[in-house]
Parts: C-alpha cells; structure tokens; sequence
C-alpha cells in the first residue's frame, strides 16, 4: 500500500475519525455540537460511507469491549490523530495484542488481493467498518467468503473475549455514521421506506425478512406492525438472541435496497436499535386492578404489624408498668441508696415528708376508703376531685399506692397540650411505655393515600386518623395490663382451674392500677382523647383488668365518664381546703423538720438567706402570728408549701402572706384583666368564652360580699347583654372562669348556687386590687362603657320600634300602651347612661391624676 494512495484518503477519514476523537471542551458548547455533527458526516458530508467503484466495505466486530460501550461512548478509542500515522502503525510487523488495529491486520490475511483504504471505528458497537478496494475480477461476496472461511479455520479471539472470536460481515447496504446515545440492543427496528422519493415501499414479509436477516445470526422472533396501526413509515421487529447478531445485521443492513419477489416497487431498509420491552403480567394485573390489589395491600400491612410490632409494643407496654426495666428499682440502686441515704439526705425532703405527714393523717379516712375500694370487686371508678394544689396525686401515689408495683400513670396534660396529631400520638405513647411508635409514618401514609385516591378514587386506608392510632395504643396497653395482672398466677394456686376472666373477679387485689391524672384539661381542644380514655377505662374496669383511679380538677367530669357507664356510680372523693387548725399543723410540722435537720443544705439556705437569722423569742412571736395570717391565706396545699418555704428563710409571717397576696394579684391582674394576656387554660383572645368586664364584675363583687348567688350573677348586665362576641352565653363565661381557677362554683342538690373565689387567697387578692385606684378606675371605666352600650342598645331598639308604630295609618289607639311603655324604657336608660356618664367623668379624672 503507497503512500500516495493514503495521501488520497486523508480528507476522508479525517472527516470521519480525527473530529469524531478530538472533542475538546474549551471551544464552547457549540463547538462540541458542531465537531460532534462533523464527525458522522462521512465522505460526502451526508453522515454515511460511500464506496467508490471496486470499494467496498466490510464490519468487523468484537474489537472493543461491548459492555463497556456505555462508557467508550462519551471516551473515545484513544488511537493515533491522523491517518497517516494509523496506516503507518497498521504497516508495521509487530503490533501489540491489545490493539484493535492490530486486530483488524491479523483478520485480514496476507493472501486475499485487498488494499485497506480507511478504518473507521464503531466503539460502542464494539466493531469498526474497514473499507478496502478489489481487483475487478474478484467480487466483495468472494472476498467476504474466504475472509470467513480463513476466521472459522484460525480465529482471532481479543484479551476481553476468550471464547468467541471476531467475525465479519459485508456491508451491503449504506452506513450511517452517528454518535447519538444509542446502545445496542438484541431488538432491531426494521423501516420500510421508499428507495426512491416518487415510490410507494412494500411492507415485508415475515418470510422475506427471515431470509434476508438470518444469515447474522439466530432470530428468536419477527413482530409485524399490528394491522390497524397508522404509524409510517411501516415497520416490523426483528428480535435477535445475542446483540452482537443484531449489530452485525444492523450495521450490514441499513440502507439496504431490495425488491420483494412479485413486487414492482423496491423498498429501502433503515434499522436502529429498540429496547424491548419485557412483560410483566404480575404487575401489569396488579396496575390494573387497583380496587383489588390496594385494599389487600393495606390489610397486609395491619396484618404484618399486628404480626411483628404488636408483640413488642405489648412487651414494652408491661415491662413499663412493672417498672421491671428501670434502674432506680433495680437491686443494685436500692442497696447504693441504703448506704449513701445518710450522706445524701437533705433537709429539705424531711420538711416535705414531715408536712406531707401531716396531712395525710387528717385524710386517713380517705386514704383507707381508697385503699378498701381497690381491694373489692366493683366495677366503677375511683374519682378524686380537688382543685389545683390540693394534694390528689400525693395522696394517691405515696399513700394509696404506696409499695405497688403494677401502676400505669397516665398524665393527660402532656398528651393533650401536644402540638399536631403526630406529637399527641407521640406523647400518649411515652406515658404508657408504647414503643416502638413511628408518629411521623402516617404524615406520609396520608399523602400517599391522597395521592392513590386522586388517581384511582379508591381510598387505599393506608393512613389512620387520631382517633383510630389512639384506640390502637390503648387496646395493646389493654392486652400488657390482662398480662400483668395475671403474672402472679401459678397452675398450683386453688382455683388454677377459673378461666383468666373469673381469676381476676376473684382477686381484685392481684389487678394492676391505672392513674389518670389531669383528667379534662383542655377537654375543649381535644375532647376526643378524653373520649377514648374514657371508654377504654370502662372496659377495663368491666372486663376486671384494672382498677382505675381519675385525677381531676373540672367539676363536670361525670358528664364524659357517665356516657362510658352510664349504669355505675362511682366512688367519688372531693378534696377541699385544709381547715386552719389542719393547715397550722401542717406549716409547723414542716417548721420543726427544718429546725431539727443540721444537714449542710440548711446551712446554706441560712448563709444564703437575704433575712436575718431569728432568735427563739421571735420564733415564738411568728408562731403567735400564724394563726391570723394562715386565717387569711386559706388552706390551699400549695399556698401552704409556699409560706413553709418563705419561713424556712427568714420571712415573718406577715411579710410572707403579704408577698403571697401581692404576687396572685399580679397574677390575677396580667390574666383576666390585662387585654392582650391569656388566662390558663385558655387559647387565643378569640378562644376566651369570657370578657374582662365580667371578670371584673365578679373580682368586685367577691370582694365586697365574700361569695354570690350563682343565679343573680346570671341576671347582671355585664353577663345577660355582654357585648363580647364570645361572652353572650353567661354559663358558659362563668363555667370557663371556674376552669381558670378565677372562681369556684359550689353546687347544692346537683344545681350550681354559690360563687365565690377560685382560691382562698384570691378573696384577699381581690380586695388588694380594689385597693389600687389607678386599677380599679380603669376597670369600673371599662365595665361602665359596656353598661352604656349595653343601654345605648336597649334605646336603638325602642326607637325602631317607635318608629313602625309611628308609621302606623291612622296612630291606633290600641298601640298607645306600647308606646307608652317604649317611650319610659327609652327615658330610664338614657337616665342610666346620663348616670354612667357622671361617673366615667369621675374616673377619667382619677386616672389623669393618679399615676
């Protein structure tokens, strides 16, 4: 092969081959576009190979590694740059094994009268097109068939592919050289277009397509087009067992011209690669059948959580009851607490347990009424109702339970002040030992349902509301309860033979206690957990699981607990104030524990004290004074601990119920009659089923009487005609003041009659509130202004009415008396406003000058 005849081919292959491999970046993205589109234009600048006379072209495959095509597509065969200096390489004796060059030399023997005249490399096919020229009197066929015969007698087999050598085939038709992202496949899309623009192509058959494709290879099947598709150009598939029959017929086939025996017409083959596509009849029924497949799917799921989850939530659920898995039960710290009680002990717990003594020996009888119920077979509940900081729970856990192991403590206040469902479910969870819980799952359960029923209209019940996850934990606490209370049975007890129902009918003792503390807090936020917790201590109780014990502070508790039963009484205990001789003991005992304790914790409260340490004369001198100011501080628990602690340090009696008092004022004065505040309990301004002008009219009047008839309290004007949107139903102000604690309601024979304030030391907050001037001018101002609006109402009403009596024809003699009677309704309230407005004056003057 001369030279000259390379320097002949250099235009054409550098066409082809040095743009396709010389794509650099730092020409811009259009260039790329552009040397990307130069390499596949060929030698007429048409994108495919042509041959000139005795020219013809072979494929060659095998020569790079067709798995790796992803790859080699965007990196390309790494050659020499130039034709000259390929052909030269391909001249030379001793090529490397590795290279595909030398791979191509090796399959074309010395013997067969051809001039290689350009290469043209195929990476991701995994082959290269080798056009040669040919003596005139040796046909391409010829040559093809002896280049076989010599592959099949001595084959070439590259490093990446041991077992099967490289194979070529004759390109009979017109190659398109393109370098899309198009890898091969064993599928082959075979067009029917017109060889010629003025003719109309056939469509082949299957049997004339078998011929023409079988000699690449075997054929496992030949789809024609479906009869009644208008897709054109007309096509069929050729579906090949191995990819590399497929490209060698794709790459040997496309643009191939042939008539079909019988035709008139001649038809154009053009091939590309198709991804066939699998079936999948398993999904493909399952696709289709939604309203099938997901209701099942749904109950697969509960069934394998009822499966997997439940046992462990259960043995979660028991273990947090027994408290078998806590480290303050466990042996070891209970015989660390024993040597270390001397050294760790503080002062401050001997005055608490002291007091707390004290006044559990004023409630013995309750406390042994309590502990006898739980010791009977009657299914009802245990209700203690007291207000906040009377001393239930200590009462319940260190004396009623003191000692018991199995006790669920489930403590309402967390759960219901939670934010979201996701939280209240979380927080239920905690308080019984429910575990594990995955609150933020039915978040996604519920988009994903949303998203099935929007398509398919079928709602998948993958997600769960509130109110199902609430019963869910419930009901697997409920099963961890039956459990615990029938741990202790032994097969050689008497009665082994009672079934687990009849044992726990028998042994009322041997049930585990339930706690429900904080019962209707907030019950208008979420009245729907209360609800639930209702019910299902009601069935505990009924199915003789567990004794159950309601903690409460909201005096319409029987209403939710008699709808769960409706046909039980319960065993009710109300705790009150303490009396002041109670209330005395109990601020003295907790006085003399701290005058007994030496511990270094006393020494510290006293070296830390800002008062001055007292002597005995005037210990005895507070003593002497406890009596008067407990008298007016009351005998609220809480209160009582809060004077303990303010004697502890120093303060006399006096100073310290006066602080006491100041300080609820405060309190009183920034919730109810501060605009812009909340009240406890309470949500937002809108929220408030009160107004401040009655919340002032019942601070005035408690203190000015001490209490109020609940009935005349209805009648007032500041609840009967309120102007507040939310405050026009009176009960309902009064019932959600009672809640804040603002004040108390007593009731008599079941009905509520007597009024007065929420704690013992809010009768003399009250009074130090009508003590300040500024305060009680800018209330009496406000609960005035409403007064007058309320009568400017009243007077817009009798002018209405006046008004269409006047336009009666005629003027009626019947309707004198009514107007009559209009016209000194509409005199007495201008009277009153006249009066209010007197009054405001008053006031206005007191605040500008007060300061």
């Amino acid at each position: 092969m001369s030279m000259a005849m390379h320097g002949r081919r250099l235009p054409a292959f550098a066409a082809t081959y040095t743009a396709r491999h010389r794509l650099l970046p730092a020409l811009g993205q259009h260039t790329k576009l552009l040397r990307r589109w130069q390499s596949t234009v060929g030698t007429d600048k048409t994108g495919h190979i042509e041959a000139k006379a005795n020219e013809s072209i072979l494929f060659v495959d095998n020569l790079f590694p067709l798995k790796l095509s992803s790859l080699l597509l965007w990196r390309p065969w790494k050659a020499q740059h130039d034709v000259p200096e390929l052909l030269k390489k391909f001249d030379k004796t001793s090529l490397g094994m590795f290279d595909p060059v030398s791979l191509v030399k090796r399959a074309i023997p010395d013997s067969l009268s051809v001039n290689i005249t350009e290469v043209i490399p195929r990476t991701k096919e995994g082959g290269a097109y080798v056009k040669f020229t040919h003596p005139s009197d040796t046909s391409a066929s010829e040559i093809q068939a002896k280049l076989s015969q010599a592959l099949e007698q001595n084959p070439i087999k590259p490093w990446f592919s041991p077992f099967r050598g490289i194979s070529t085939g004759l390109v009979l038709g017109r190659p398109w050289l393109e370098d899309l992202y198009r890898l091969p496949k064993s599928r082959l899309r075979v067009e029917f277009v017109p060889a010629k623009d003025s003719e109309q192509p056939d469509e082949l058959s299957q049997e004339s397509l078998y011929s023409v494709f079988r000699r690449y290879g075997w054929i496992a099947d030949i789809t024609s087009q479906p009869p009644d598709s208008k897709v054109l150009p007309k096509y069929a598939y050729v579906d090949f067992v191995l990819i590399k029959d497929a490209i060698m017929a794709r790459n040997c086939l496309h643009g191939f011209v042939l008539q079909e025996e019988g035709s008139k017409t001649a038809t154009k083959l053009r091939l590309s690669y198709e991804q066939r596509v699998k079936p999948h009849n398993i999904w493909k029924w399952i696709s289709s059948h939604p309203r099938i497949v997901i209701p099942i799917l749904a109950a697969f799921l509960a069934t394998f959580t009822v499966i997997v989850f439940d046992p462990i939530r259960e043995f979660f659920v028991k273990h947090h009851v027994q408290r078998s898995l806590e480290f303050t039960d466990s042996k070891f710290y209970k015989w660390l607490k024993r040597q270390t009680s001397d050294i760790l002990s503080l002062g401050k717990k001997h005055g608490n347990d002291a007091g707390l003594h004290a006044l559990f020996n004023h409630r013995k009888d309750l406390i042994d009424s309590i502990k006898s119920s739980l010791l009977e077979s009657v299914d009802t509940f245990v209700v203690i109702h007291g207000p906040r900081g009377s001393g239930g729970k200590e009462l319940v856990m260190e004396q009623v339970l003191e000692g018991r192991k199995d006790v669920l403590v489930l403590d309402c206040k967390p759960v219901v002040e939670a934010r979201g469902e996701a939280g209240t479910i979380r927080k239920l969870a905690f308080q019984v030992g429910y575990r594990p819980v995955f609150s933020w799952a039915n978040n996604l359960s519920s988009l994903v349902d949303l998203a099935i029923q929007s398509t398919t209209g079928v709602k998948a019940g993958f997600s769960e509301n509130l109110e199902a996850q609430v019963v869910k934990i419930l009901q697997t606490t409920a099963s961890a309860l039956k459990e615990v209370s029938l741990a202790k049975r032994k097969k050689d007890d008497q009665d082994a033979n009672l079934s687990d129902d009849a044992y726990l009918e028998a042994h009322p003792e041997r049930r585990a206690v339930v706690v429900i503390d904080n019962f209707l807090h907030k019950s208008e936020e979420k009245g729907i957990i209360y609800d639930k917790v209702s019910d299902w201590a009601a069935a505990l109780v009924q199915s003789n699981v567990a004794h159950v014990i309601f903690l409460t502070t909201d005096t319409s508790y029987s209403k939710p607990l008699s709808k769960s039963l409706p046909d039980r009484v319960f065993h009710q205990v109300t705790l009150g104030d303490l009396s002041p001789q109670v209330a005395k003991q109990f601020v003295v005992s907790q006085l003399e524990a701290h005058a007994r304790s030496g511990d270094k914790a006393t020494e510290d409260e006293k070296d830390n004290s800002p008062y001055p340490q007292k002597t005995e004369a005037q210990g005895r001198q507070d003593l002497q004074e406890l009596d008067e100011c407990i008298e007016a501080l009351g005998g609220r628990l809480t209160d009582l601990q809060v004077l303990a602690r303010r004697l502890k340090v120093g303060q006399s009696p006096k100073k310290a119920v006066s602080d006491i008092i100041e300080q609820s004022a405060s309190e009183i004065l920034r919730m109810f009659l501060l605009t812009g505040n909340k009240a406890a309990g309470e949500g937002t301004d809108k929220d408030r089923k009160w107004s401040v002008e009655q919340a002032w009219y019942l601070i005035k009047e408690i203190a000015k009487n001490d209490s109020l008839r609940y009935n005349e309290v209805l009648l007032a004007n500041t609840f009967a005609s309120s102007t507040t949107p939310n405050a026009t139903n009176p009960e309902a102000a009064l019932e959600a003041l009672a809640n804040t604690e603002l004040i108390t309601v007593k009731s008599h024979h079941g009905r509520p009659a007597i009024i007065r304030a929420g704690k013992p030391v809010y009768q003399a907050a009250f009074a130090k509130l009508l003590e300040d001037k500024v305060v009680k001018a800018r209330m009496d101002l406000a609960l005035l202004t409403e007064l007058s609006k309320i009568e400017a109402k009243n007077i817009d009403k009798a002018e209405q009415e006046l008004s269409v009596l006047g336009g009666l024809p005629n003027a009626p003699a019947q309707a004198a008396e009514r107007i009559n009677y209009l016209l000194g309704k509409l005199q007495a309230s201008q009277t009153k406003i006249e009066g209010f407005d007197k009054e405001m004056g008053g006031l206005k003057k007191v605040l500008a000058e007060e300061s």
